[in-house]
């Protein structure tokens, strides 16, 4: 791993420990050369195996990928049913490789609006890869930010209401306590592919701090070299948290 890293030229020891994608560009690269859309996401798929080994040959802990977000759910449905028996077929494909690279496989999301199918080869890879100690790979499903924070509040609401929490005791780590990110650290780098300069309702509380990195790049053609470049620029960023640069030396 160590050698690896040093290969491209990448300190291992500032490596970002967790990275959030939002894989933005199927469709456009797919309309860009006269095919569906849903081919433009059978693509992204591919691109997801190369970059979840990638991370993993690197020596990232966590990797979390924007799959499908609640606001996804008002597309066309022809495109909806094209994602979710996708996101299927790719499950249960991909949960040997998953295994046998060491790779955990979680997920951040509304899980009970899934239709069953997917749900259910999910569930199944949670478990069979619960074992696994390298990579952590989570996948953003039915999720976005405000609907996780609002559940976040009814949580704690609930609680206090219930008085088995004192609304005073509430702070940055009790609420993050209730996230569906809970246990996993805050994402040092977020990166966007396809061109656009937005975080689009996606962890908006676990991103306060991280370093912001958009490419024009559509997610079916971000590629390994590329993934490694910004990750070099990453490391040349100083990343104060709030203090000078004087505080931070």
């Amino acid at each position: 791993m160590e050698n690896y890293c040093s290969t491209y030229n990448i300190n291992p020891g500032t490596l970002p420990a967790h990275v959030a994608i939002i894989m933005d560009g199927n469709g456009r690269w797919a309309t860009s050369r006269g095919l569906s859309r849903s081919s433009g996401h059978v693509e992204g798929v591919n691109t997801v195996r190369r970059i979840t080994e990638e991370s993993s040959r690197l020596g990232i802990k966590y990797l979390t990928l924007y799959t499908f977000s609640t606001e996804n759910w008002n597309r066309p449905a022809d495109e909806v049913d094209a994602l979710m028996h996708l996101i299927s077929i790719a499950i249960e494909r991909e949960t040997p490789d998953l295994i046998k690279n060491n790779v955990r496989l979680t997920m951040i999301g509304d899980i009970e609006r899934l239709p069953e199918e997917p749900r259910r080869r999910l569930e199944g890879c949670f478990a069979a890869t619960a074992h696994c100690t390298g990579l952590t790979l989570c996948l953003a499903i039915s999720y976005s930010a405000r609907w996780e924070i609002t559940r976040a509040a009814r949580i704690l609401a609930r609680k206090a209401a219930e008085g088995s929490l004192d609304p005073e005791s509430i702070n940055d780590d009790v609420f993050a306590s209730s996230l569906t990110t809970a246990g996993i650290p805050d994402p040092d780098l977020l990166i966007r592919t396809g061109g656009d300069s937005r975080v689009s309702n996606y962890l908006l509380w676990q991103i306060a701090y991280s370093e912001l990195i958009f490419t024009d790049t559509f997610w079916p053609d971000f590629s390994p070299e590329e993934y490694r470049n910004i990750i070099r620029t990453y490391q040349t960023r100083e990343r104060r948290f709030g203090l000078t640069s004087d505080q931070i030396k």
